[in-house]
């Protein structure tokens, strides 16, 4: 007996560090892949901020540099040269925030009127609503177009965030978010002599700050990249936003293209902001309405 406990016994700790030797491989495994996906996805974003600062030379030279050698400022005060880059960077966050700023306004408003407000046939119309979000954008370029240059507001700030005033994304995530509130918390609010808009604005709309912020990440992200809207609407270098502006300094490319990669570094500065400090709002404010 004690000789087969004492087998018993090895096998089960044979079995066990076994067990474990598999779990660490497969955590090494998981982790190799992992560090692989981030120098694939760090990488270009590391030689934009390190091409920025590099001269022509050892921009052009083989194999590539990939630490600048003698750090210099010169790349982007050659890019404010080349086009009227200050100008363009306030056209972006402009254009970015008010569309930000729009898009929070009416998804409260219509999520709102979605969860709270006794609307005949309300789940029919929030169908419809929804059904906004699989109208391509490029069906709806043209008409947009051509009535925003019939009004006269082409090659204007009107022209460039008029299209972009609602979104049916945001609507749906904070109705998502608004149908968690306790309907007793809403009871309790009514009883207390508390209307629709300051139940709303004093109440449900600080509770739901994570969905917000998210969305409000979400939109102006977008806006902020926003290529073909702008180089359509847009005449001017003055009313071009910054995505337009990068395209001018192509004609510097074969000269020299560190005037890219610093329009490049400006261009990233403000989203690589938001998604580093606004990284857990975004995942707070996704997971919001995940579970009833």
């Amino acid at each position: 007996m004690t000789t087969t406990g004492h087998i018993l016994t090895q096998a089960r700790t044979t079995r066990v560090s076994t067990g474990r030797a598999r779990e660490l491989a497969g955590r090494a495994a998981v982790y190799a892949l992992l560090g692989v996906a981030v120098v694939t996805v760090a990488f270009p974003v590391y030689y934009a901020f390190a091409g920025a600062f590099m001269g022509p030379s050892e921009l052009s030279s083989y194999p590539p540099a990939l630490v600048p050698h003698s750090v210099t400022g010169r790349n982007f005060t050659g890019a404010v040269e080349v086009i009227p880059l200050g100008r363009q960077y306030l056209n972006s966050a402009v254009t970015a925030g008010a569309i930000t700023l729009a898009q929070l306004l009416t998804s409260v408003l219509a999520a709102y009127a979605f969860v709270f407000l006794p609307l005949r046939w309300r789940a029919a119309v929030f169908g419809v609503f929804l059904a906004t979000l699989m109208v391509p954008w490029e069906a709806v370029i043209i008409p947009n177009y051509l009535t925003l240059s019939e009004w006269g507001l082409s090659n204007t700030y009107f022209g460039l965030i008029l299209p972009f005033l609602a979104s049916g994304f945001g609507t749906f995530m904070l109705r998502q978010s608004f149908r968690q509130f306790p309907a007793e918390l809403r009871d309790a609010a009514r009883i207390d002599g508390a209307g629709h808009w300051r139940f709303l604005w004093r109440i449900l709309v600080p509770l739901n700050k994570p969905s917000l912020a998210a969305i409000a990440i979400y939109v102006f992200l977008s806006a902020w990249n926003q290529y073909f809207w702008p180089l359509i609407i847009t005449r001017t270098a003055q009313m071009q936003t910054l995505q337009i502006g990068l395209a001018g300094l192509r004609d510097a490319e074969r000269a020299d293209p560190g005037l890219i990669l610093a329009g490049v570094v400006l261009s990233l500065l403000p989203t690589l902001a938001l998604v580093v400090f606004g990284q857990r709002f975004i995942v707070r404010g996704l997971t919001a309405g995940a579970i009833r």
